[in-house]
């Protein structure tokens, strides 16, 4: 680690969230790729964070990683014969790393910073950049890559589709679906708007019933008086004299005119 004091308060508890994205089984994973493509002359680190920081702390490992993806005579970083001991040269080759895989394709939110891997500040994303290399090395096939496939997922690559003039003025012609669409689902069947929906439950089920089984028969509701047979429980069963309009709006029942 860096010659850096303890962190305290806030700071610390920022720290201990990054700390806790790092992930040791990841970890394995990466050593391994490493080892199978540069080679067992790059040795093996000691297990932890610690381990793997020290391992890659001068730049030296990444550089030989990052020229392993690139075919003889095109090396994109020069690694020294001897490994940098001072401080300076092993961040600006570490920094050359960083340049070497920008111009592989890692994106820019995917590289992490010199001082997270040379300070230890955020070795989660170092294990990041990692994972984004291996994985542009496995999408590319160019026989570059080294070792296992399924270590990391393939990229999504753009399919493009070339269309002839023809092609395109019959496009012309087609209503794009954003605009609307006269196949499918539609109306039929619907009532009109404005219309009430017509829900029929168990109580107006038997309110039906009664309406059928009782008719009303009248010329003219307006000032007569009519005797009606009633089926309801608030009236005594028999004949009794009442409007006509009042029957129909009190009970709302169906009126069949004859």
């Amino acid at each position: 680690m860096a010659n850096k004091g303890p962190s305290y308060g806030m700071s610390r508890e920022v720290q201990s969230k990054i700390e806790k994205k790092y992930d040791d089984e990841l970890e394995e994973r990466l050593v391994e790729w490493i080892i199978v493509q540069c080679g067992s002359d790059v040795g093996r680190p000691d297990r932890g964070r610690l381990g793997f920081q020290v391992w890659l702390k001068n730049g030296v490992i990444l550089s030989k990683l990052v020229n392993s993806l690139h075919p003889d005579g095109s090396k994109p970083v020069k690694v020294p014969e001897n490994p940098p001991t001072m401080v300076f040269k092993q961040m600006e080759q570490v920094a050359q790393f960083l340049k070497a895989a920008e111009d592989y394709g890692v994106t820019k939110t995917d590289m992490f910073q010199t001082v997270d891997l040379f300070e230890g500040k955020d070795l989660a994303a170092v294990q990041r950049t990692l994972m984004a290399l291996g994985s542009l090395a496995v999408t590319k096939n160019d026989g570059h890559y080294r070792g296992d496939p399924n270590w990391f997922m393939k990229k999504a690559q753009e399919h493009k589709r070339e269309f002839t003039d023809s092609q395109l003025q019959e496009g012309k012609h087609v209503i794009g679906l954003q605009m609307g669409s006269n196949r499918g689902a539609s109306q039929a069947g619907m009532t009109g708007y404005g219309r009430p929906r017509q829900i029929i439950t168990e109580e107006n089920d038997g309110l039906q019933q009664v309406r059928e089984g009782t008719r009303l028969q009248f010329a003219s509701c307006s000032n007569h008086w009519t005797l009606l047979p009633f089926a309801s429980s608030h009236v005594s069963e028999g004949w009794a004299p009442w409007p006509a309009c009042l029957i129909c709006q009190a009970l709302s029942w169906s009126v069949s005119i004859c």
